[in-house]
């Protein structure tokens, strides 16, 4: 696999040009009836994370209402770059590939697709399963010819538990918020980053708490999406028969940290404020 071509470096660009794309993609997702920042239904999404963190919706209530300025200038990279345009003109059939468990079975161990199925199989979750998380949790919708936005949204979170696979991160509460960090870092949603620091500041409020060693998991996972390539225009089709390995070093990863597995369990809520 030649590593120059599955992925972009993180897209970097004079203050100048960044301010015009960010006004490019305010104006052009105001036309379209969906603000960048949603205050009223971000503080729904935030409050039904903290109730339910199991309940997925909430989480995608709480990215979409603050999507924010670096996730909007994110988004402007993503469709002016020569993979995102490709991704945006022909997309691929991302969910039929990672739904297809009997395709991934078959393909080699050490495949990307094959880490994906036990990853998915471990955490109990389908392909599909976001899709409809998504949709209970969606906060706007487009107007006709003004949706390439929420297309390039979609692709990102089609692709989520791909970042997982391919960072290390397990699905558990310092996996989930590690791989936010280092979304965060690539793409720059403003929602992230509150349900970020919010996590970290309350940590020992958790009934899992956040420690030191989870806390400094969570400050790698930041770290390492500054470091890696781009993974938002990766097309991850053909990728999943590669071997993981040669994937993660296409995309500039080390191998996976070591980190403190902890898992909330199904109806706790997510902090346990001190009376």
């Amino acid at each position: 696999m030649d590593t120059m071509t599955i992925a972009d470096p993180l897209p970097r660009a004079p203050l100048r040009s960044e301010l015009a794309r960010f006004y490019r993609t305010w104006r052009a997702m105001s036309r379209g009836s969906f603000p960048i920042i949603a205050p009223i239904r971000a503080t729904k999404g935030l409050v039904g994370i903290i109730r339910d963190p199991h309940e997925t919706a909430h989480v995608f209530t709480l990215f979409e209402a603050l999507i924010g300025p670096l996730e909007a200038t994110a988004m402007a990279h993503f469709a002016e770059s020569a993979r995102g345009k490709a991704l945006l003109q022909n997309p691929p059939a991302l969910i039929p590939a990672l739904s297809d468990r009997a395709a991934l079975a078959a393909l080699p161990d050490g495949s990307l697709g094959r880490a994906y199925l036990d990853f998915a199989n471990q955490e109990g979750i389908t392909a599909d399963g976001l899709i409809a998380a998504s949709d209970a949790g969606r906060v706007f919708e487009f107007i006709p010819g003004e949706d390439i936005y929420r297309r390039i949204g979609d692709y990102l979170r089609d692709s989520h538990d791909l970042w997982h696979v391919v960072t290390g991160y397990q699905g558990d509460i310092i996996g989930e918020l590690a791989l936010l960090a280092f979304t965060f870092a690539q793409m720059g949603n403003l929602g992230m980053g509150v349900l970020v620091v919010l996590a970290a500041t309350l940590g020992p409020h958790l009934p899992t708490p956040i420690d030191n060693e989870a806390a400094e998991a969570i400050r790698e996972g930041f770290r390492r999406g500054r470091k890696a390539k781009w993974l938002a225009t990766v097309d991850w089709v053909p990728r999943l028969e590669e071997p993981l390995d040669e994937v993660r070093r296409a995309l500039n990863l080390d191998d996976p940290p070591a980190y403190p597995v902890r898992r909330v369990n199904p109806g706790e809520p997510l902090l346990q404020l001190a009376r």
